[in-house]
């Protein structure tokens, strides 16, 4: 099973960011890519099985910054 995830992070601000960001959310368990857009703050998260809400966010938060909304 293939799922894909979009949430949109703010302040993040460079590149340095998105790696931050991406790196974070490729520790979590079944993340096989991750595509950041520092301009709109969205992030594309893809994965072989279903993700939890809170580890994303948790990953988020660990690399200093937040989820829109």
């Amino acid at each position: 099973m293939s799922t894909t995830v979009k949430i949109t992070v703010t302040g993040m601000t460079c590149g340095h960011c998105a790696s931050s960001v991406s790196e974070e959310i490729r520790s979590i368990e079944g993340v096989t890519d991750v595509e950041v857009n520092v301009g709109t703050g969205q992030v594309v998260i893809h994965a072989d099985r279903d993700l939890d809400a809170a580890a994303i966010d948790a990953a988020v938060r660990e690399a200093g910054y937040s989820l829109a909304g």
